[in-house]
């Protein structure tokens, strides 16, 4: 069934007798909680949400008992809270390094405001601050203070999404069944278990880390699936975490499903990051009119922002000489061999490869062209070599800025948004070990602008603020201008018109669900097409897709295997045969396609074919 679908109508369906589940909802869905047009089309998916959920249930207690019988039995807020206390107890009892102190003292901070009413809330703490556990500490605070049934941490980019998945656990370690269940495409098979993937259906758990796709898209969305764990949001804490990536063009439907949670349904918001985003602003345009209407005041969890910055800074900006100047790859290369470990960050999965075909054997690349089992391994190895003192040369795109736990002594940056050269910064000197902001971030220009569109216009809105920044570079007070700057050369807040199509005709009941959810798409499925690679355990994978077909367990293990590219490249690559089509999927035919480095040579580097064989 779908939501707006023809077919059985959701009058019909609430006469024939709703399963008793629905009135399990703490907020009373039944009751529209609703005081405009605008807002009905929230409180039916969350209706549809609470139904469909009901007749799932109610039809597996008959029809499987034994599956039935998993799901549940999670350990309780007071539990959680608990072993949240013993966890941060022993952690902070193990080094009381500087960096640990001020860590504690934000934490601190974060759960003394846990009394505060449901609302909305920041958590503006510079990189390395400790946000993921101190807004996980205020949030099960909050949650046991107001009755609230779950926390939900929300993360922009898969490729961290494991690796804070993974921090939650340590914490909730002993408690069985562990209550951290994740839901997001790149999931690593050997951390599910069948009770796990049961409550990621509906998510029916106390901690559930998923990504903005997955959250923001299904509140929008109008299939059975994507729609049925809507009614448990309600009631929970949010966090989002990097919240400066939620896409400016989407904001306005973005915003306006969180300021409905916030004020209908008992949802308490976390907007947690390093450069702080104006998101409870309201633009307007130049005669007044509303384009884009803010969440309103929010609470600030952390304590004194622009004093956190001052006593956690840990590194040196050095900005260009000249803004309108640019460097070759050679004098880039040539600056990163004289340091033993230095990470430089670049734009473009072109850029990466061909500023790495010019460094000396042993530079690590890491950008999307490599799979996800690929990056995993690359970045567990950085680890590795960085905690043993060893050289490393890493090359990468900005994949590594969002929360991945890296630890340089020097960061190159080629030049971006103001937020992304402060996320760079945050791999820099992120422990304090070095001394006296001892850690040195270099920004650059690079042979090639950023391409058109959203990330042009942050670089062109960093340039204006460092121009004149009169100071440090990153200095909390630049990144009101820069977001401000930002937002105001957005096109549209709005990009599928997703909010017209769900209120314009309301009041008389017309609401077109199907449409907007098929046009509010973080990620624009026609522009990019996976490819399942044969790196790694891919190769044996694709060979039993082959001789099996697909099936769950199968394609969730190759999901690991996959790398994006654009329909273009796609074409031209199977025109070649280097790509073949294999039961309904495209599968690398060239086993020299995908490189032990730069992973699928969609577009080989220009750089000697020399250079590429390890």
């Amino acid at each position: 069934m779908e939501l707006g679908s023809e077919g059985e109508t959701l009058e019909e369906a609430k006469s024939g007798g709703a399963p008793s589940e629905i009135l399990e909802v703490g907020v009373d869905l039944l009751r529209p909680p609703v005081s405009q047009p605008s807002e009905l089309h929230l409180w039916l998916r969350m209706l549809f949400s609470a139904l469909v959920d009901a007749d799932y249930l109610d039809t597996e207690r008959f029809m499987d008992e034994g599956r039935s019988a998993l799901r549940g039995g999670y350990p309780d807020i007071p539990a959680l809270r608990h072993a949240y206390e013993r966890y941060m107890t022993e952690r902070f009892a193990v080094a009381e390094t500087k960096v640990n102190v001020l860590r504690n003292e934000i934490l601190q901070h974060c759960r003394a405001q846990a009394a505060c009413s449901p609302g909305l809330f920041t958590l503006t703490v510079p990189t390395g601050g400790g946000k993921t556990l101190a807004s996980m500490g205020f949030a099960l605070d909050h949650a046991a203070r107001h009755s609230l049934k779950r926390v939900i941490y929300v993360i922009p980019y898969t490729s961290i999404i494991e690796q804070t998945a993974d921090v939650l656990r340590r914490v909730f370690v002993d408690l069985e069944p562990n209550p951290v269940i994740e839901h997001h495409s790149n999931l690593d098979p050997e951390k599910e278990t069948l009770a796990s993937r049961l409550a990621a259906e509906n998510w029916d758990a106390p901690i559930v880390v998923t990504t903005n796709v997955q959250f923001l898209e299904s509140l929008y969305a109008a299939k059975t699936s994507r729609c049925r764990k809507l009614h448990n949001i309600a009631e929970s804490v949010v966090i989002f975490d990097e919240a400066q990536l939620l896409p400016p063009e989407h904001l306005g439907p973005v915003l306006d499903a969180l300021r409905q949670l916030l004020t209908r349904y008992r949802v308490t918001v976390v907007l947690s990051t390093a450069t702080q985003p104006e998101l409870g602003k309201t633009r307007t345009d130049s005669f007044g009119r509303i384009l884009l209407e803010g969440l309103g005041k929010a609470t600030e969890l952390a304590p004194d922002p622009s004093g956190l910055y001052e006593r956690l800074r840990r590194v040196t900006v050095r900005l260009p000489e000249s803004m309108g100047e640019s460097r070759d790859w050679e004098s880039i290369a040539g600056e990163l061999e004289q340091y033993l470990q230095v990470l430089c960050i670049v734009n473009r999965r072109d850029d990466a490869a061909a500023l790495w075909c010019k460094l000396p054997a042993g530079a690590i690349h890491l950008s999307a062209r490599m799979c996800g089992a690929h990056r995993a391994k690359t970045i567990a190895r950085i680890r590795e070599l960085l905690e043993l003192g060893q050289p490393v040369r890493v090359v990468s795109t900005q994949l590594v800025e969002a929360g991945v736990d890296l630890d340089f002594p020097v960061v190159y940056r080629a030049m971006a948004g103001l937020d992304s050269i402060a996320q760079a910064a945050g791999r820099c000197n992120r422990e304090g070990r070095m001394p006296d902001s001892g850690g040195n971030v270099v920004v650059f220009n690079p042979p090639q602008r950023s391409p058109s569109g959203l990330l042009l216009k942050a670089e062109q809105a960093a340039e204006v603020v460092l121009a004149s920044h009169g100071g440090d570079p990153l200095a909390l007070a630049n990144f009101s201008r820069y977001f401000d700057l930002l937002y105001g050369g957005v096109n549209t807040y709005d990009k599928g018109e997703v909010l017209r199509l769900l209120t314009v005709d309301a009041a008389r009941g017309a609401i077109q669900f199907r449409t907007a959810a098929q046009r509010f798409q973080l990620i624009e499925d026609g522009q990019q097409q996976s490819v399942l690679v044969r790196w790694g355990e891919g190769d044996r994978l694709i060979a039993r897709l082959r001789a099996e077909g697909p099936h769950r367990g199968l394609m969730r293990r190759l999901q690991r295997y996959s790398v994006t590219l654009y329909d273009y490249q796609l074409r031209r690559l199977m025109s070649s045969g280097d790509i073949v089509m294999c039961e309904g999927f495209a599968i690398q035919a060239n086993e020299d396609l995908y490189h032990p480095q730069l992973g699928l040579l969609s577009d080989p580097p220009a750089c000697d074919p020399a250079s590429l064989v390890i």
